[in-house]
């Protein structure tokens, strides 16, 4: 598989130096596995107290030098660990001072993990597109439960954990424990279960769901689609207690809070009385310092202001509207009093036009209204009177009584 580059003409016979000959091997390796894919069991492990990772690959016939630098460590999912498998990829590198090869680790992944991580990353993708990780989804928790579910194993860790620190932190606390298997096999149907359990005979103001570290295998019942629905379908909110910090589960993007440890979401949903003191005296402290912040900047406001200062800003600010209202009062008057002469002209014309159509103007002239006294008709010729009948005569002033003795028709007159 190798072949050793060399100018010389017969190589058995060519002395190489240490340098020389190493330099061949570096070459030859590190050419043929630009990238290379290992599995194998972890020895010797062994952080460095720079942070890199230095650690020996095994299997039952050989052993392999490995180290994963420390900017490559916050990709990993998991702590390694000794007698941990792994598959390991990277390059391999001779190291000439010490005449020694290892494998520079790109990526380090548990073995069998890549199908797993594949499966879940697509399980993830389905249920996010069904919106079942939405923000908008999210139901707060409420400030001082009384009493809280707890879906996990009755025998695990991580119960001891929480009951822990809620009898630390508030041991007047209502605790409801729904026990269920945590790993294996049918482990994420009675997960489920127990949370539809817990919402329809409303065990609990906040449901804790969890468990204690473990491999990706161990935890993969709370990835599973069956619990992802039973917590996003859960209406009392839901906090997600899966395994250490560095661990997920598809559970912690559909609960309404993740806590990276059991203990966390105890402390979570538990407020210790001497916490919710301080935070009274604190909103205390606050809305004093508050208050007299706000005091004293009204008392730097007012010295701003005298009593003749604050009448001359009146008066400066009233004057405008006082013009205004001088010129509205002058306009008001002046139209007033030309709508006035108007009408009185108006009633003079009128007045006239009466006067000269009255008929006491005519009997100023002379002329005079002659009636029948009988029915108080005008007559207005002679033929409408009668020998004798009783007339009524009007002046301009005054009238007098006459009674007809002769008719002289219109022809004779």
């Amino acid at each position: 598989m190798f072949q050793l580059m060399t100018t010389v003409d017969n190589p058995s016979e060519h002395v190489y130096r240490v340098s020389e000959i190493t330099s061949h091997i570096k070459l030859l390796l590190e050419s043929s596995y630009p990238y290379i894919r290992v599995e194998g069991e972890i020895s010797n492990f062994r952080p460095s107290s720079t942070g890199h990772y230095y650690f020996t690959l095994k299997d039952a016939d050989a052993v392999l030098s490995a180290v994963l630098f420390r900017n490559r460590i916050p990709q990993l999912t998991f702590k390694p660990q000794d007698g941990m498998r792994v598959i390991a990829g990277g390059q391999i590198s001779v190291y000439p001072q010490r005449g020694s090869y290892q494998l520079i680790c790109e990526t380090l992944e548990r073995s069998g993990e890549g199908d797993i991580l594949a499966m879940l990353e697509e399980r993830k993708r389905k249920l996010a597109a069904e919106g079942l990780f939405d923000a908008s989804r999210k139901k707060p928790l409420p400030l001082f439960p009384r009493r809280i579910a707890i879906v996990t194993s009755p025998t695990g860790a991580a119960l001891r954990d929480i009951l822990q620190v809620l009898r630390r932190r508030n041991a007047g606390i209502d605790i409801v424990i729904l026990p269920t298997p945590v790993q294996g096999e049918g482990a994420d149907l009675s997960i489920a279960a127990q949370i539809h359990r817990a919402n329809v005979f409303r065990l609990g103001e906040v449901i804790i769901v969890g468990r204690g570290g473990g491999s990706l295998e161990d935890l993969l019942p709370f990835s599973s689609e069956a619990v992802v629905r039973a917590i996003a379908a859960s209406e009392i909110p839901v906090i997600s207690a899966v395994g250490h910090e560095i661990d997920t589960s598809l559970a912690d993007f559909a609960a309404d809070v993740r806590a990276p440890t059991p203990s966390a979401a105890a402390e979570l949903v538990s407020k210790g009385r001497e916490e919710l003191l301080h935070r009274i005296i604190s909103l205390k402290e606050s809305l004093i310092q508050e208050m007299d912040h706000r005091i004293e900047k009204i008392r730097v406001l007012l010295r701003q202001f005298s009593l003749e200062s604050l009448e001359r800003q009146i008066k400066n600010i009233l004057q405008p509207y006082y013009f205004r209202l001088d010129d509205a009062k002058e306009r008001f008057i002046l139209e007033f009093r030309n709508k006035l002469d108007t009408y009185k002209h108006r009633f003079e014309l009128a007045y006239a036009q009466i006067q000269t159509s009255s008929p006491y103007e005519v009997l100023k002239k002379g002329y005079s209204i002659v009636r029948a006294k009988t029915s108080g008709q005008i007559l207005r010729s002679a033929e409408s009177c009668t020998l004798g009948e009783p007339l009524s005569i009007q002046f301009y002033q005054g009238a007098v009584d006459a009674t007809v003795e002769k008719i002289i028709p219109t022809q004779n007159f």
